[in-house]
This record gives C-alpha cells, structure tokens and sequence, in this order.
C-alpha cells in the first residue's frame, strides 16, 4: 500500500539545518529506504511558503488566486515522500528514522488513496 509522509516544520528553522552534513544523511535516508523497497516514488521538496498562491471559490463560485498560503502557520508542508508499506505501521517505522525529526520537523503519514 501507498502512504504520503508529509514533512512538516518551522519553515525557517528547517532551513537552518541544510548543512552539507544535514544533507548527507537525507540521502543516506533515502538510499537505506530505497534499497528496501520502501520509497515508492522520490518525493518532492517544496519551495518557501512565501511562493506559494491558494485558490478558492469566491462569492460567485469563480476562482479567486491570493498570494501566499491560505492561513499563516508556523508549521509548514515543506515536502511529500511516498512510501510503500504493508501497513500503517510500516509506514511509521520508515517515517520515525526520518533524520530532520532532530531540527523539530514533524511527520505526518496518511495513506493513499488509489483511483
């Protein structure tokens, strides 16, 4: 089965940690879950939130574009890995050795839904 693990955190806390080192052991993450079998897909990092631009229905039902995200966070998606597990937990294990936990990212892991 298909999970999303979203990786979520303090936009500029994150951006702290993108040493040469920092960025090592993230390949070395997905090296050690590729080889397993366990990244179904490479992911994506995401740009800064101050890029972003939200689409909505306005008043009438046409779409009305806003700069920026929607709500203002602290937290932030700053990108989607998607990993392939038996089960939820599986999903969990792979998320917990996710090496950016240290620098106060969170994980978020939501299963996919097949079309």
């Amino acid at each position: 089965m298909k999970y999303a693990m979203l990786i979520c955190g303090d936009e500029e806390r994150l951006a702290q940690a993108g040493t040469e080192e920092d960025m090592a052991q993230v390949y070395a993450w997905f090296e050690r879950w590729g080889r397993e079998g366990r990244i179904a897909d490479g992911g994506a990092e995401l740009d800064s939130v101050r890029t972003a631009r939200t689409v909505r229905g306005g008043p009438d039902g046409a779409p009305v574009v806003m700069d920026g995200p929607y709500l203002e966070l602290k937290e932030v998606v700053g990108g989607v890995v998607f990993l392939e597990a038996e089960d939820m937990d599986g999903a969990m294990a792979v998320a917990g050795t996710w090496p950016g936990l240290p620098y106060g990212a969170a994980v978020e892991v939501r299963p996919v839904i097949p079309h």
